[in-house]
């Protein structure tokens, strides 16, 4: 499955069999770039520094959420 965004926002799924797309980004997280035309997926390109982008900034988020109260800095 595809999800669609647009300006950070999920606006659209697609299911898509993972054979249609190019080898590196059959992966959870994997941002593509797509293409459709009238409603159909016609091709998807790999973004690996937005994936990369993205994974360091979930971990980030990840540890912040992991951190104690007692250890936060307000």
């Amino acid at each position: 499955m595809l999800l669609l965004e647009e300006n950070g926002e999920t606006v659209d799924q697609f299911d898509v069999d993972v054979t249609k797309l190019p080898p590196e980004p059959q992966h959870e997280g994997a941002a593509l770039e797509i293409a459709v035309e009238a409603g159909e997926f016609c091709e998807a390109e790999y973004c690996p520094d937005e994936t990369q982008s993205r994974k360091e900034s979930a971990q980030e988020r990840l540890e912040r959420l992991s951190t104690k109260l007692s250890d936060r800095d307000w």
